[in-house]
């Protein structure tokens, strides 16, 4: 059935990602396995003759181990997938049916507080000083994540010299052009966005990256190795300097968390929510999070609440503002 049916998206008619096909691959053959070894079936049942006994029992064994939110929202998506393979649309029923709180399933799309480095009083500047001395290609993909908003794998794989080009050369309209410089950037879903380099910083990254790669077609990551091994290699150097969460209070994520809050700063002149911010006219607001949103490299404005925190627009639909007054 995997080699059948795992290139399928589970809702559109398009295909999904390799890193897609590998995790429900794997997990798939781990949800079977795991029915006789956690959850004490005898066997495993046919997948045709999955039933609801089996998914019970998995979910209940993912509340006791409990698994965060997105996670056990990913698994179920990927059984209902399963479940399209076998004739069966229906058979997964929604996480509440399994016992399920909203808070264990529910993903936390609204950051709460502020994750760039700068809320936890890290120099990145500094931080960056000694990645140069430690690894410099490594330091080279985190001035362009701090840069850029890039995520880790878009700085790893970014090619400098080819990814960098004219606005003529973009095909975005002409009224939107914002520089004469843009770089091109291929993140989750295979959506691709145009990012322009207007800052002294912006150029520098770039500048920075073209002098360490071998060829004009070379990446940030050391050519002798392959992808994984390159991410493995940004997020050592970064623990090696303190850089994680258990460590500083931040990872290499809270620069793309810094960049994005910094858009909304430049459009709007006010912080965002998750920086103390006041309010913003929702017109304002609304195109302050289109334009992070883009930049994100995400297809929906509300994608950019996971970086800046809820929109005035939900603010102002709060039910309880329209609470009685307490007695």
């Amino acid at each position: 059935m995997i080699e059948l049916f795992n290139t399928q998206h589970t809702a559109l008619q398009k295909t999904v990602s390799h890193k897609t096909r590998h995790e429900r691959a794997m997990f798939l053959r781990r949800f079977f396995r795991d029915l006789t070894v956690k959850c004490g079936f005898k066997t495993a049942p046919d997948p045709r003759n999955l039933g609801q006994k089996h998914i019970h029992a998995m979910v209940q064994e993912w509340q006791r181990e409990k698994l965060a939110p997105a996670t056990i929202q990913t698994y179920l998506s990927f059984l209902r997938g399963l479940s399209m393979w076998v004739g069966k649309p229906g058979l997964v029923l929604k996480p509440a049916a399994y016992g399920l709180k909203v808070e264990e399933y529910q993903r936390q799309e609204i950051a709460k507080r502020d994750k760039s480095w700068s809320a936890q009083g890290v120099d990145v500047d500094a931080v960056l000083v000694q990645a140069v001395a430690f690894d410099p290609r490594v330091a080279a993909s985190m001035r362009l994540m701090h840069t850029f908003g890039l995520r880790r794998k878009e700085s790893v794989t970014c090619r400098p010299w080819v990814d960098v080009v004219p606005f003529e050369s973009t095909g975005l309209p002409v009224d939107n052009r914002q520089a004469d410089q843009y770089l091109w950037s291929k993140g989750k879903g295979g959506r691709v966005r145009w990012l322009p380099v207007q800052t002294e910083d912006q150029k520098l990254a770039i500048q920075v990256a073209q002098s360490l790669t071998d060829s004009r077609d070379g990446h940030m990551g050391n050519p002798a190795h392959g992808l994984k091994r390159n991410l493995r290699r940004l997020d050592y150097v970064l623990a090696k300097l303190g850089i994680t969460r258990k460590g500083r209070g931040v990872t290499g994520h809270g620069l793309r968390h810094g960049r994005l809050n910094d858009i909304y700063e430049d459009i709007t002149g006010q912080p965002s929510v998750v920086r103390g911010g006041g309010q913003v006219p929702p017109e304002l607001d609304l195109a302050a999070r289109l334009a992070t949103s883009a930049a994100a490299g995400h297809a929906r404005h509300r994608a950019a609440s996971a970086y800046l925190g809820s929109s005035a627009v939900m603010r102002s639909k709060d039910p309880r503002q329209n609470d009685p007054p307490a007695k």
